[in-house]
């Protein structure tokens, strides 16, 4: 998008001079490292408004976002760590930012059916296959190339049996920035065998730019009048409820925490807040706003559009104090947002939903775009 734009991208992994540090105030040197032999760096993208997006080719993941207020401040409004060491699963295990995949959210019991036969998916999360897996790609090294001044790509090669996951699949990520403040975000993927394939990128955002701050006096709208509840282990039931008088429905804006503590309501209950796909009216056409979070504190808005038929929003509800991020700021509960795009959660044993099933010679694609801009 807008690929011809005024833009400046600057990558800073094997040079070895003194690297200045990012508007967000992340040294690059702290990404030049290595994970299980494989170099990591720090990706920097600038446009001409002065907005920056720092990107990790460690997980394929967006480190921090820098966009101006309503006064023309720039805020970093996305959680991360200040090196590429925080990201790594032996130090912390966090989907910040993260570029996820084989399969974005929950496979039930982790159990897949292909072509009649049944394959067991590692169990991560009460008993079902979350975001992949243990190690899923949030965790590996991918490669990272330039292709012009405006954007990054990220390719990573999953082999046979990845997670258990059949098919040696090629996946790339494409970050552009572009000219109106937007992060554009392509997916595709080719596989040698029939498999699953579903990402997203999971970065937690807090548009008041102020982390020590939770986003429950954020303002979201959600293009969608049905979602797909859950049952006590965060497992899709398999209906496809109305949100209409239910906290679920944010069809009009209004605040994040504005029903987020209704436990009488058993989906607040089972999800410790919102944690659930949202069946989006958009019906896959990406020129349409999918979802909009707008913060009275900075005045800072974003609006996500995507192809995808769903979006996993997740209010941060186990952040407890334990992870340390950038500036040493520890992250409270509901101190970031996520808006995943997505097919829906277990769709691999939910054949009557939209199937995310890659066969060779097929390639998988998927859009979404986060833009950002000042409501008054």
């Amino acid at each position: 998008m807008l690929a011809g734009a005024a833009m400046a991208i600057s990558a800073c992994n094997t040079n070895k001079e003194a690297a200045q540090t990012t508007l967000s105030g992340i040294d690059p040197q702290n990404f030049a490292a290595e994970y299980d032999s494989v170099p990591t760096a720090l990706y920097t993208m600038k446009n001409a408004n002065g907005m920056e997006v720092c990107v990790t080719n460690f997980g394929g993941r967006i480190v921090s976002i820098m966009v101006p207020d309503r006064n023309g401040d720039f805020k970093d409004v996305v959680l991360g760590f200040d090196s590429v060491q925080g990201y790594f699963p032996e130090n912390n295990l966090t989907d910040f930012g993260a570029s996820i995949g084989r399969y974005a959210n929950r496979i039930n019991q982790g159990r897949i059916v292909i072509e009649g036969d049944t394959i067991q998916l590692p169990q991560n999360n009460f008993g079902h296959c979350l975001h992949g897996g243990p190690t899923g790609w949030q965790y590996k090294v991918y490669s990272a190339e330039q292709p012009n001044d405006s954007t990054v790509v990220l390719t990573l090669n999953s082999p046979d049996g990845d997670n258990n996951f059949p098919g040696n699949v090629t996946a790339q990520v494409t970050y552009t920035l572009t000219a109106d403040n937007a992060i554009d975000i392509s997916y595709k993927a080719t596989t040698d065998k029939p498999t699953y394939i579903n990402m997203t990128n999971h970065s937690y955002f807090n548009l008041n730019g102020d982390p020590t701050q939770p986003i429950t006096n954020n303002i979201l709208t959600v293009n969608a009048s049905r979602f797909t509840p859950v049952d006590s282990t965060y497992m899709t039931t398999g209906e496809i409820l109305e949100v209409k008088d239910t906290p679920m429905d944010f069809t009009t804006a209004k605040e994040v925490g504005a029903q987020i503590a209704e436990v009488d309501f058993e989906q607040i209950k089972f999800g410790n807040g919102y944690d659930h796909n949202w069946v989006l009216d958009t019906k896959g056409d990406d020129t349409q706003v999918a979802a909009t979070l707008y913060s009275p504190t900075t005045g800072i808005q974003l609006e996500v559009l995507t192809n995808e038929p769903g979006i996993q929003v997740y209010t941060g509800n186990f952040l407890d104090g334990t992870v340390t991020g950038k500036k040493g700021i520890t992250y409270q509960q509901r101190t970031g947002i996520c808006l995943e795009t997505q097919k829906y959660p277990d769709t691999p044993n939910k054949p009557e939903w939209p199937s995310a099933l890659v066969k060779p010679g097929e390639t998988y694609t998927s859009h979404c775009v986060f833009r950002f801009g000042v409501k008054d």
